[in-house]
């Protein structure tokens, strides 16, 4: 990978982090404010930072059809409330190879503990 991509995964993974949690996406049965377009999102918690980080061709459909990591926060007892979704909107991303590198880049810089985990490069 090029030194940009690796700049533009910090970029990415810098705005899902700093955006403030009431400034993110609230959980709501639905998801009608969630774009639907490709995108990076992070799901976090109030006060245990990021859970979960994934990508998807439809932020809206991702969610609206049901996710794995929703699931995860119910069953580990997390108040919906406590739990936000940061987006990051991809406009020109149509390459599914750059995406998951992407991904990849970003889920080995921050383990969120709801993703598996990603080989390291080798």
């Amino acid at each position: 990978m090029t030194e940009d991509f690796q700049q533009k995964a910090r970029q990415i993974l810098t705005v899902l982090t700093s955006i403030p949690f009431e400034q993110c996406h609230p959980l709501e049965r639905n998801f009608a404010s969630i774009p639907p377009r490709p995108g990076l999102y992070a799901v976090r918690h109030r006060t245990e930072g990021l859970l979960y980080i994934g990508k998807t061709k439809s932020l809206r459909g991702r969610f609206s059809g049901g996710h794995k990591a929703f699931l995860w926060a119910w069953l580990d007892q997390y108040s919906a409330p406590d739990v936000r979704l940061a987006l990051y909107i991809l406009s020109h991303w149509k390459n599914p190879t750059l995406l998951l590198e992407l991904e990849a880049i970003i889920l080995r810089s921050t383990e969120p503990p709801y993703n598996a985990k990603i080989p390291t490069e080798r």
